[in-house]
């Protein structure tokens, strides 16, 4: 019997009732832009905001709950991801509307670019940032995901979120607790809709202003291949692709996993690249620029689940500087 049919069956009926989606032994390539990854022993895509609550109500606390959006910067490692994995649906949590002439409320699961298209049809400007880039609100909430020079924060008026016990909170920007490419709100929530505020602005210009994200992000990213977007966040006072290609990494290859030609702070899957070669070749990096210039980058792209017996990776390949 598989881990996942396991922790069903230990839970007997405390899971009656919900309205999700249940899949055992999930394979995580599915969902990771990567297309790779190990599996998650359950995973459960709730129906709703109602339906996460009743979800997390039902959990018992010991049992791990991790949550995952679109996979656009995911690295889901060989050994699987124990406990429950939830998924949250586009059905469930993937609108965004106008809800004001400058506000929007966008699901968490809506992709960045869908609020970018939304905010053009209601003329409201602010949001072209987002066409460019390729994940959800979810994550770009947690994140503070930004582009062009625009962060999630400065648009962020509030956002509904579950703890792990199913309660409701709703936080304030400042309760967000934002920084670059960070937010300090506690980690077991999980954020299910926001509202975000722009200004007025004539469709022609926020037109204009998208074409050009598209066009930036066609010209100098590999947008066409299977990549997680930005591998490292910019270090203080620098750019991480420029300390990269310094350091020699530009097209290094481990495996099936690349350092981009085209832009070498994204890591691409060449064929068959395992989470192993990613990982692998994100912490050759980090160790090959710690040496050359003494930067520590830090990872842009959450890695989560546990490594596979004997293919474990060290950050910084275990160099100790």
């Amino acid at each position: 019997m598989k881990a996942g049919d396991i922790l069903l069956a230990e839970l007997g009926d405390r899971l009656a009732g919900l309205r999700g989606r249940v899949t055992v032994d999930a394979d995580m390539e599915k969902y990771t832009w990567f297309r790779a990854g190990g599996a998650a022993e359950v995973l459960y895509q709730p129906a709703d905001e109602d339906d996460l609550a009743a979800f997390l109500k039902a959990v018992p606390e010991e049992i791990p709950v991790t949550v995952v959006g679109v996979g656009s910067n995911l690295i889901v490692r060989e050994g699987g991801i124990p406990g429950f994995t939830v998924r949250l649906s586009a059905r469930g949590f993937g609108e965004a509307d106008a809800i004001s002439e400058t506000r929007i409320r966008a699901g968490a699961a809506t992709p960045d670019k869908h609020v970018a298209a939304v905010a053009l049809k209601a003329g409201i400007g602010g949001f072209h940032f987002y066409y460019g880039i390729p994940g959800s609100i979810g994550g770009a909430l947690r994140m503070n995901a930004g582009a062009n020079g625009v962060e999630t924060r400065e648009r962020v008026v509030e956002v509904r979120a579950l703890d792990r016990q199913g309660n409701l909170h709703v936080l304030s920007n400042a309760d967000m607790g934002y920084a670059y490419r960070h937010s300090s709100a506690p980690s077991d929530l999980i954020f299910t809709s926001a509202v975000f505020e722009g200004h007025r602005e004539d469709q022609a210009t926020i037109r204009t202003a998208m074409d050009a994200v598209r066009h930036h992000r066609e010209t100098v990213q590999p947008i066409r291949e299977k990549t997680g977007g930005s591998t490292f966040k910019n270090p203080e006072g620098t750019s991480a692709w420029k300390v990269i290609d310094e350091a020699g990494c530009r097209g290094l290859m481990i495996g099936g996993a690349q350092m981009s030609p085209m832009h070498c702070n994204f890591m691409i899957n060449v064929g068959h690249a395992t989470a192993y070669d990613l990982e692998t070749l994100g912490e050759t990096v980090r160790a090959r620029v710690l040496e050359h210039s003494g930067v520590r980058l830090q990872w842009e792209i959450k890695r989560i689940g546990r490594f596979k017996q004997g293919r474990e990776v060290q950050e910084f390949l275990g160099l100790l500087l």
